[in-house]
């Protein structure tokens, strides 16, 4: 089942950062975007995160 993305996230960071989610990106054969969704994902589950039930129906639109 595919999300509606509806949001937008802008971030600045070094250099460093940026060519390590790059490479990362390619290594995965993913877009930026899809790499630090799947970084952030990855991070919720080991950490046992769930999104707020708020933010949950906000994607319903």
């Amino acid at each position: 089942m595919s999300r509606q993305k509806n949001e937008t996230l802008t971030i600045r960071t070094t250099a460093e950062i940026k060519d390590l989610l790059r490479q990362a990106a390619d290594r995965e054969h993913r877009s930026l975007a899809s790499m630090i969704e799947v970084l952030v994902m990855e991070y919720a589950k080991k950490a046992k995160l769930q999104a707020s039930p708020t933010s949950l129906s906000k994607g319903e639109n």
